[in-house]
């Protein structure tokens, strides 16, 4: 299994989704970027997958394709699990065929959020829903395969593309006179160029030959703050901008009930990512700001 020099050969699946945007941005320069959406690597056919990476030989594979549709999952769990269970599995089987690293992303939603202090990669999964439920099976999979892996679990990720929270608070609060947002859900809201950021540099780390333990880990913006408090957050940059805002209302989660439920603490303990490679994210008011600065106004 040897480690590559630069350049490299990365396969990318999840063509347009939030975090496979970032990492075109800032993987740009370590080699080859092989980025597939779901017309060439569609992880709802697992069967499909090994031909497309065969085809490929990479020297490393990113995963950042999922189904995040929480409250979808709920109703379509076959489609979840072929997505986010089967498939990184699948993945991770040609990896180690071929003796490459995976690099997968995964969720706060594998905790149920009962926990009073931030989740360590030692605490107990038990997911509330299909959606944590198929995610933690995915890390699973991955994990029996044997195969060089980092599973990166982040939490509440934004970014100025797709569907996202950030966008939608956006909209709703130049729409609306008043807004009511749950604020007993704690966590960290994740700009998903932090995370592409992060991941180059594990990526550096490892053709450095400085890589640390391959595994399972946290990866999420520093501090916390609740949905309500991320929402103030967003409101004060638009005022900034002299764009009229909504009044904003705190509410309990719940007040406002969902198909699936939410952990109501999302925060994960990122410590020993920084122990072991080296990397650390900003904190999340900052990460805002940087996402904000690339938003066309």
């Amino acid at each position: 299994m040897t480690r590559p020099t630069a350049p490299l050969k990365i396969l990318i699946s999840g063509k347009t989704g939030q975090v496979a945007i970032e990492l075109q941005k800032h993987l740009a320069g370590l080699g080859e970027l092989i980025v597939l959406g779901r017309d060439q690597l569609d992880l709802s056919q697992p069967e499909n997958i090994r031909a497309r990476v065969r085809a490929h030989k990479p020297d490393l594979i990113i995963n950042a394709a999922a189904h995040t549709a929480v409250d979808q999952a709920e109703n379509e769990p076959g489609l979840a699990f072929a997505i986010n269970a089967t498939s990184p599995g699948v993945l991770a089987e040609e990896a180690a065929a071929l003796g490459i690293p995976l690099i997968h992303y995964s969720t706060d939603y594998v905790f149920d959020g009962s926990k009073p202090a931030p989740y360590t990669e030692d605490d107990a999964p038990n997911p509330l829903g299909v959606y944590g439920k198929s995610k933690l099976a995915g890390e699973q999979a991955i994990a029996a395969t044997g195969a060089r892996h980092l599973i990166l679990r982040t939490s509440w990720v934004y970014s100025t593309h797709g569907k996202n929270f950030l966008l939608t608070m956006q909209r709703l609060l130049q729409e609306r006179p008043e807004l009511r947002v749950v604020a007993d859900q704690i966590g960290a809201p994740t700009w998903a160029g932090t995370i592409a950021r992060s991941t180059r540099a594990l990526i550096e780390r490892w053709q450095a030959g400085e890589a640390g333990a391959w595994g399972t880990y946290h990866l999420t913006a520093q501090g916390e703050t609740s949905w309500f408090g991320f929402t103030q957050a967003i409101a004060e940059h638009l005022s900034a901008q002299g764009k009229s805002c909504a009044t904003l209302e705190p509410i309990p989660a719940s007040a406002y009930p969902t198909p699936a439920a939410r952990p109501q603490n999302s925060r994960l303990d990122c410590s020993r990512l920084a122990r072991e490679w080296n990397v650390t994210q900003p904190d999340w008011q900052t990460a805002l700001r940087d996402c904000l600065a690339e938003q066309p106004h």
